[in-house]
């Protein structure tokens, strides 16, 4: 094995003598005019003017070989958005493009180890474009266009993608790579690990986050030096690659990530045929159960999520902790119109915020919500004989009645295909969930501004928390409370991806 000292010796070695892949886009540091890697303008983008996309493969940007489909504008209806239809012999160079990049990836710590400094030159330029006011409100308009949400929610995608690419600028992609060293049984003898790369690999993401999901996927798979083929929502996969476009003007290399736009069979096919080392899919239950299987296992998964909330026996004396808490309620429910992974899908409230008037509070919020500023929307995945299906056969329960809501939405031009409904909410007591039949009803994921209210007393805590124990998916959760008793007996009990606890504990 090689010393500590003389592998270091090495690698400076290799970081002055390799071909410096970045050299030529350094030189337009600073260059971040939209109007000089934009290829689409979602200012104007309509029927009359379409924008057009198109895929990355192989360093090159191209149609399918003239075969397209239409994206239709959310708000309206209208054809705004012409995309590639990549199928048949057209996924062929996809998938060499994967099958050429070896198993030790595109560098590694023995090999083009110069790129981990240059993929922090690249965050440290892409965070800075981001702060461009122009490049911000390019992003935040072209968000909303594909995925109408509030101009609020639509700059957080890009200030959390902003913070995080500033996060790995200089060192810390490097460091990402950090080694370990072990000494061994005798005088010359040490164990080292070492991070490499799988080389080949997929990033899959859904249509609500249309930058932050796969920005912050494909960047952290291409780090480490893998190769990404990248397939986003093709509803918002123009977000992306406008995002691309951006980064190769700060210095990413055109060939580490392939961009598609297909259907989903499509690229279950590309998958079968390339054989990625590893895959990352954000989206539904049904499609990662099957990817698992096709992939046999080969895959990273971040399906659906039964987000819930508890709010406990304590309420805060200041008005104004409780107004938060309220604020925070609807917040995590009807944001982006419930469209997060993270979404309250159920409060568990405490019989002492009901008698604070807390449902009528969150009512009241909800209420004020509108499409003028887009703080509710079309939803994406359920139409509105969907959304009413399962209000309907909630309701149908015995106990359970209808808190606010549960109507569509009037005066809007949002195509049938999708959802538009109004911050809807059913409440029903703890007693009722105790029947499995009930339960599988009200736990079931609506992704769209709809979430349970069940309510409890102290003598009914264990069934609160036996309740919890028998929903699946659990993402993220919250135990509101300054009661750290109660707040250790919920931690102690449950088990979730991110657990939010405090007064102010939230799920998204």
């Amino acid at each position: 094995m090689l010393s500590t000292q003389r592998f270091l010796i090495g690698a400076v070695r290799c970081q002055r003598s390799s071909k410096r892949l970045f050299q030529t886009s350094a030189s337009r540091f600073g260059d971040y005019d939209v109007s000089k890697w934009a290829t689409v303008d979602p200012f104007t983008m309509s029927e009359a003017k379409p924008g057009q996309a198109q895929n990355l493969v192989q360093g090159e940007w191209k149609n399918a070989g003239g075969a397209s489909r239409t994206i239709v504008d959310p708000m309206n209806g209208e054809p705004f958005l012409s995309i590639p239809d990549t199928k048949g012999t057209h996924l062929d160079e996809f998938c060499d493009s994967l099958k050429a990049c070896p198993t030790y990836g595109l560098h590694n710590p023995f090999h083009n180890v110069h790129r981990y400094v240059d993929m922090g030159q690249v965050c440290f330029r892409l965070a800075n474009a981001l702060h461009e006011p122009e490049v911000e409100d390019y992003f935040v308009k072209l968000i909303q266009r594909v995925t109408p949400k509030s101009r609020a929610q639509a700059l957080g995608e890009i200030v959390t993608s902003r913070k995080w690419l500033q996060s790995f600028s200089g060192d810390q992609v490097r460091n990402l790579a950090r080694s370990f060293g072990l000494p061994g049984d005798h005088i010359g003898q040490q164990t080292c690990g070492y991070r490499y790369p799988f080389g080949p690999t997929c990033v899959i993401t859904p249509f609500n986050f249309s930058l932050e999901i796969p920005l912050l996927q494909t960047f952290s798979s291409i780090f480490m030096g893998n190769k990404a083929l990248l397939k986003v929502d093709e509803k918002v996969a123009i977000v992306m690659e406008q995002i691309l476009r951006l980064s190769h003007v700060c210095g990413l290399p055109k060939t580490d990530v392939d961009f598609l736009y297909s259907t989903g069979p499509d690229l279950n096919k590309l998958l079968l045929d390339a054989e990625p080392r590893m895959t990352l899919f954000t989206g539904s239950q049904a499609v990662a159960d099957k990817l698992a299987v096709d992939l046999k296992g080969k895959i990273k998964l971040e399906d659906a999520g039964f987000d819930w909330k508890i709010l406990g026996p304590d309420v805060p004396d200041s008005q104004q902790e409780r107004d938060y808490v309220m604020w925070q309620c609807d917040h995590d429910a009807y944001g982006f119109s419930g469209q997060k992974c993270s979404a309250q899908s159920m409060v568990l409230i405490h019989e002492n915020w009901v008698k604070a008037g807390a449902i009528e509070k969150i009512a009241a919020l909800a209420e004020k919500r509108n499409l003028a500023d887009m703080t509710i929307g079309p939803v994406l995945s359920w139409s509105n004989d969907k959304i009413k299906a399962h209000i309907d056969n909630c309701l149908s329960i015995e106990g359970a009645e209808l808190a606010f809501g549960g109507k569509p939405l009037t005066g809007h031009s949002i195509p049938a295909c999708y959802g538009a409904y109004e911050p809807t909410a059913i409440k029903v007591d703890a007693k009722t969930l105790e029947s499995d039949k009930n339960m599988e009803v009200f736990t079931t994921e609506l992704f769209g501004p709809f979430q349970v209210f069940v309510t409890y007393n102290d003598s009914q805590t264990d069934d609160m928390l036996n309740l919890i124990e028998r929903i699946d998916a659990r993402l993220t959760a919250a135990v509101v409370s300054n009661d750290v008793q109660f707040i250790n007996r919920v931690l102690g009990a449950t088990t979730n991806g991110t657990t939010y606890a405090g007064i102010r504990a939230r799920t998204t």
